[in-house]
């Protein structure tokens, strides 16, 4: 396997405050930390270490979106992949878009002999790219992996599945891995190779130069909204027995569940 390919997304941190636009259709990203997405920094580690135990392979980092995306390649090439491809996209490009601008990429810069992804985004929570790209490049896709073997020619793949179960798939190569928490545990990059990774080769693609467009567009979003505020918490007073009390009270006439 000496082409390796890495699907990986920019989205906020998880500690970052979101504002929504007055138009209601998009998040307001002033101000917003991005991160490459925790789910795609292990499918980064696990490309790096297939990598390892074949000589002279390549990793390549494939990112979709608008010019801040190559902040987040920036991050997987400090990590120690080779180079990085930016796909410049519209920030609110859907899942069906980005899976298209994705399968072309990858047909343009070189099948590659496997492709990793995260399972998920944790900012939409779609899980729908990897699947989709199996479909535009006509490729096995397995999801929600928690271990991989790789033999000859294929791979088989523990995944988790509802209620704890591991799920055992084997699948031809080349295929799409989408990549779970427990899998492995991501590196950090080292101060040396976050110099390198400033001048290692990102190249830029346009979404027209690939066949795409806004007609591949499918989902409008409009309405965005933040959830609701929790209700404050409640402090019980008094002795063990009268803050049992208050707490019956309080779950058969507020919360009403018993």
């Amino acid at each position: 396997m000496k082409n390796i390919a890495v699907c990986v997304k920019q989205t906020p941190d998880t500690e970052t405050k979101i504002k929504i636009k007055d138009d209601k259709t998009s998040i307001d990203s002033t101000g917003v930390k991005w991160i490459l997405s925790p789910y795609d920094e292990i499918a980064v580690e696990e490309a790096l270490r297939l990598k390892e135990k074949n000589a002279d392979s390549v990793v390549t980092v494939f990112s979709v979106g608008p010019e801040r995306v190559k902040e987040t390649i920036r991050t997987a090439l400090a990590m120690g992949a080779d180079k990085g491809v930016h796909i410049d996209c519209p920030e609110n490009a859907d899942s069906i878009m980005i899976a298209k601008a994705l399968a072309a990429a990858l047909k343009k810069e070189g099948s590659p002999d496997i492709i990793f992804t995260g399972k998920e985004a944790i900012d939409d929570g779609g899980a729908q790219v990897s699947h989709l790209l199996g479909v535009y490049l006509d490729l096995p896709c397995v999801s929600v992996i928690l271990n991989i073997d790789y033999q000859d020619g294929k791979v088989v793949c523990h995944r988790e599945v509802e209620g704890g179960t591991l799920e055992v798939i084997e699948a031809k190569l080349p295929a799409i891995l989408a990549t779970q928490k427990g899998l492995n545990e991501p590196r950090y990059a080292s101060l040396p190779n976050i110099m390198k990774a400033k001048k290692k080769e990102i190249t830029t693609l346009k979404a027209s130069d690939l066949g795409v467009s806004e007609s591949d567009q499918k989902i409008a979003y409009s309405d965005f909204q933040l959830p609701p505020p929790k209700k404050q918490g409640q402090i019980l007073q008094g002795t063990t027995e009268e803050q049992v009390k208050a707490l019956v009270k309080a779950l058969r006439e507020e919360v009403k569940v018993i």
